[in-house]
């Protein structure tokens, strides 16, 4: 019997997409989501009849044993573990999911292979705790890791915590950490790919960056150029929020870029007022538009999340949607690889 694998808080399957990645004999036999926008993306990919918009606390150990999972792959919300929310670990309502899963996941006699994707922090929480003591009463062997997209060849950075689990042997690499690369891996000696080979064509004007954020907003973004080989971990909050949330990008080199920049700090400096003219204002705008900043489009996005080009969004599905959508996903590559330690524990060369 091949895998067959249970996806929970299944999104915009990421984690299917992973699966498929992965190359391995089986199939995804339940995708559950509380979130209608993620399933009908899911749909539009795998259609209906695997994923269903179901709250996982309603999950029963019957319930999986019916479907004969023997894989399970999830990523749980990462919320109540994030530096920018409260950190209120297991006290808060969207650990209650997860909460329900490691008392499931004991009673679950097929269950051999396990994979858990959350926030990097997850590691230090009570929840943490809580679901490797749920792998160690079912008699499961564990690791875990903090890895990143720019170890796999790909030019993003969203450092996120991984667990990997197995009933049937232990791994050959020892217990005791946390892995920041894969075990025997040679990631270091790769050369990055460049954001050129994930730009679309003839990107619209609707991506530029706005008049009021150039204005207010443009020295804390991070602005990304064609020839880097890097970028920052998109968030939900891309477009929306401007620090922290994601980069941008300019179609310019690194040093005519800068230079437009100084132009717009001399312009700065040489201005004695607190409250600038409008003459000054436009005329620092000017220089700002010639920097052609914009937001990565939503299919770019998405190639540096590593998903396939097949991939794609129903036709009502806004832009904020889709930022927020992939932001809330996984990193496919990465995630991919793990399923390969997991099951025949291939190393990365």
């Amino acid at each position: 019997m091949g895998f067959r694998v249970l996806e929970l808080f299944s999104g915009i399957g990421g984690m299917h997409y992973a699966f498929k990645y992965a190359q391995l004999e089986g199939e995804i036999v339940a995708a559950l989501d509380v979130n209608t926008v993620a399933n009908a993306v899911y749909a539009h990919n795998y259609g209906n009849n695997v994923v269903k918009t179901r709250n996982i606390q309603s999950l029963s150990v019957k319930e999986v044993g019916k479907l004969r999972a023997n894989m399970l792959l999830m990523s749980p919300p990462c919320q109540p573990h994030t530096r920018q929310g409260l950190q209120k670990d297991t006290e808060d309502k969207r650990s209650d999911a997860l909460t329900h899963i490691c008392g499931l996941i004991p009673e679950c006699q097929d269950l051999q292979y396990i994979l858990m994707e959350n926030v990097k922090g997850f590691e230090s929480s009570q929840a943490r705790n809580q679901f490797v003591k749920a792998l160690e009463n079912a008699r499961f062997y564990w690791r875990e890791f903090i890895l990143t997209p720019t170890q796999f060849n790909v030019p993003n950075t969203r450092h996120r915590y991984y667990c990997l689990a197995r009933k049937q042997h232990d791994f050959s690499f020892p217990a005791g950490k946390i892995y920041e690369e894969m075990p025997g891996s040679k990631t270091h000696d790769q050369t990055l790919s460049q954001i050129s080979e994930i730009l679309e064509e003839n990107v619209g004007s609707e991506f530029l960056v706005p008049d009021d954020v150039l204005t207010k907003r443009v020295l804390v973004m991070d602005i990304i150029h064609p020839a880097q080989s890097r970028s920052m971990c998109f968030t939900k909050g891309y477009t929306h929020y401007t620090e922290g949330t994601g980069s941008a990008f300019t179609p310019l080199s690194e040093q005519e870029s800068h230079r437009i920049f100084e132009l717009v700090k001399e312009i700065d400096e040489n201005s004695q007022e607190t409250v600038k003219s409008e003459d000054v204002i436009q005329k620092r705008l000017d220089f700002l538009h010639q920097v052609k900043l914009r937001y990565f489009t939503p299919r770019e996005v998405a190639r540096l999340m590593s998903f396939p080009e097949e991939f794609d969004f129903p036709r009502e599905t806004t832009n904020r949607q889709k930022y927020r959508l992939l932001g809330n996903s996984i990193n496919v590559k990465v995630v991919g690889e793990l399923i390969k330690l997991l099951t025949t524990e291939q190393i990365i060369e």
